[in-house]
């Protein structure tokens, strides 16, 4: 079954495409598709999951998929949330590309973090991932993973690997930070792939495959 991911981000693509392949899930980037981008205006990871895959299912005309993650931190009341991504406000060069924004912008998301962070002795987060999947735009059982990562936000950032919040984020039970982790220890125990998993097993009992 092709499934339309509402996302241009190739490596998230890699991530699930392995995750859900015993489902006989086949996976293509909405871009691929010349399918835009939809708005995410909620404030709720679940609420823009859903609305990005029914964007997509709407576009494509079929079934679709869709991932809405990010930070949230309970001494900050969950912040930064779903808008983990654009945190802080940072002013872009323009003649910067795609990748030399995105670490601007984890700098000073990191930084920010940090500063509200200060005052706080409970330094508690974790990783959320919410994959929705829908047969079609107007699918009224829409199936909903949540993946949820906890770890600690140290006072300073610590590894070269992964991005986002990745240096800040320590995981106890496996001695390091997200960014001091290689690619195969990530992928086997983040915020996502617990949620893939979860959603695999809906795919199979709820729409049957596999």
């Amino acid at each position: 079954m092709r499934l339309v991911l509402a996302s241009n981000n190739a490596k998230k693509l890699g991530e699930l495409a392995v995750l859900l392949a015993p489902a006989g899930v086949e996976l293509v980037t909405q871009g691929s598709l010349g399918i835009p981008e939809a708005d995410e205006p909620h404030h709720t990871f679940i609420e823009n999951a859903l609305e990005k895959a029914r964007h997509a299912a709407r576009a494509a005309g079929g079934a679709a998929i869709a991932d809405d993650s990010g930070l949230c931190v309970g001494a900050l009341g969950g912040a930064p949330g779903v808008i983990s991504a654009h945190f802080a406000t940072v002013a872009f060069d323009d003649g910067l590309d795609r990748e030399a924004r995105r670490r601007l912008q984890d700098d000073a998301n990191n930084r920010l973090l940090l500063e509200r962070l200060a005052s706080h002795a409970d330094r508690r987060g974790h990783y959320v991932s919410v994959l929705v999947a829908v047969r079609a735009a107007d699918d009224p059982e829409p199936l909903i993973a949540v993946g949820r990562w906890h770890g600690v936000v140290l006072s300073e950032p610590r590894g070269a690997g992964g991005f986002g919040y990745d240096p800040l984020m320590f995981i106890e039970p496996l001695g390091c930070t997200v960014a001091e982790m290689s690619a195969e220890l990530k992928n086997a125990n983040s915020h996502r792939a617990l949620a893939a998993r979860e959603l695999l097993g809906q795919l199979r009992a709820v729409w049957h495959l596999g």
